[in-house]
């Protein structure tokens, strides 16, 4: 089974990418979605310990730990020692899931998958790019984002730039949604048509 990494910065189509994937068949992850479901189940008490005041109605109140995070940067650090272990169990789990099930293809978006370090066992990377003006207007449509915690964001991740250089393959998501599919549909079909270990 060939795993493939889907990675990019904030705002440049991964979610449209992942998608596109999931719409053609293919077992797709998103560590974001892990996520939410973490903050309502698992990672409730650690993450209520480490920040106190977080958890409204048993689960994180996302908003409040925003707010906590705003307030000391540093703390970022803690809530990642808690949080990316839980996410990577659910990654094994799910890439053991996919290859028993038969699945030739899956995929896996970590949106700071160079940024963590971290050797997920990816054969593959997919990276995510899109003109700036057009990330910074995507970005900034999102409901509580503003320019300063849009810098915030983009501060902590690698440039467009750099992470083109480390990619297998590179989806310009800058035109239309259909193209992006159609990119999409092409790599499915040949990662279908040739053996794992054969994608050059």
């Amino acid at each position: 089974m060939l795993k493939l990494g889907l990675t990019g910065s904030i705002a440049t189509g991964k979610s449209t990418v992942l998608n596109a994937f999931g719409a053609l068949g293919v077992p797709v992850f998103s560590s974001d979605d892990a996520v939410h479901a973490l903050y309502a189940g698992e990672a409730v008490a650690p993450v209520g310990a480490a920040f106190p005041g977080a958890v409204r109605a048993g689960k994180i109140d996302r908003v409040a730990l925003s707010a906590a995070l705003v307030a000391d940067a540093s703390r970022l650090a803690v809530l990642e020692r808690i949080v990316h272990p839980l996410v990577r169990q659910r990654i094994a789990h799910f890439l053991a899931e996919a290859e028993q099930g038969g699945a030739q293809l899956a995929v896996v978006d970590i949106p700071l998958l160079f940024e963590s370090g971290y050797d997920y066992g990816f054969d593959k990377v997919v990276v995510t790019v899109c003109d700036e003006a057009i990330q910074r207007e995507r970005a900034l449509r999102r409901p509580g984002m503003t320019v300063e915690k849009l810098n915030t964001i983009l501060a902590r991740q690698l440039p467009q730039a750099e992470k083109r250089k480390r990619a297998d393959y590179i989806f310009d998501t800058s035109g239309p949604v259909e193209d992006t599919a159609a990119k999409v549909k092409a790599l499915v079909e040949q990662a279908r048509r040739q053996p794992q270990g054969n994608q050059d």
